[in-house]
């Protein structure tokens, strides 16, 4: 990563970051296998939830890309977070969970938290500012993908979901992501990359708060 022009501005959140999400009892269950199917049902669930409004933040910065990056923005939009999305039912069926659950569940408090950020950073905000704000669950779940993958899981549905996050599919998809980012970075101002830096360890702290709720299968309080 230290090639990239963006790494010395925006590594350093995300990185601290990843150490607490591998921390993180959800992480160290998905690999031991001891993760209850429950909790995995409801991240799954949640991450569909998620990863709808995750689309439309990358259109709306498609829409406000240099001609060189909406397409790649465009594509992401689609076919790329089709892809995950299509594995999901698939993921719960063989949890022994109802994959109408993904029709029937409302969004959790850190689900409606973060895409509500996701979406208003990448509406309101310039363009590089919503470019920060959706960086960290690309880069995030490549190396949580990378880092399970070593060990594996003793759990076949596990290892499945570990398997699509280290493959090189999706290894493309975060690289080109990354050329993006790396493009913007150097023709901003040092306030600029500040200002990305920030959005960086913000949506950082919601990827770390979106594992965290489905251990504790979080719940609106009424």
């Amino acid at each position: 990563m230290t090639s990239y022009t963006w790494w010395p501005v925006l590594g350093a959140p995300m990185e601290d970051g990843l150490k607490r999400v591998l921390a993180h009892d959800f992480l160290r269950g998905l690999s031991d296998g001891t993760l209850p199917r429950e909790a995995f049902g409801y991240f799954v669930i949640q991450d569909t939830l998620y990863l709808g409004e995750y689309a439309r933040a990358l259109a709306l910065l498609a829409a406000k890309a240099p001609s060189g990056a909406a397409g790649t923005l465009a594509a992401h939009a689609g076919s790329a977070i089709a892809t995950e999305l299509g594995l999901h039912p698939a993921l719960l069926e063989q949890a022994g969970l109802d994959p109408a659950l993904l029709h029937t569940t409302p969004k959790s408090p850190a689900t409606t938290a973060y895409t509500s950020y996701l979406l208003s950073v990448c509406a309101q905000r310039p363009f590089h500012e919503g470019l920060a704000a959706v960086l960290p669950c690309y880069w995030i779940y490549q190396q949580v993908g990378m880092a399970l993958a070593t060990s594996g899981s003793s759990d076949p549905v596990y290892e499945r979901w570990i398997e699509s996050y280290a493959a090189p599919d999706f290894a493309r998809s975060v690289a080109e992501m990354l050329q993006v980012v790396d493009d913007t970075v150097r023709e901003l101002s040092d306030r600029q990359a500040t200002d990305m830096a920030e959005h960086v360890e913000i949506a950082t702290r919601y990827e770390w708060m979106f594992w965290d709720a489905a251990v504790r299968e979080e719940r609106w309080p009424w």
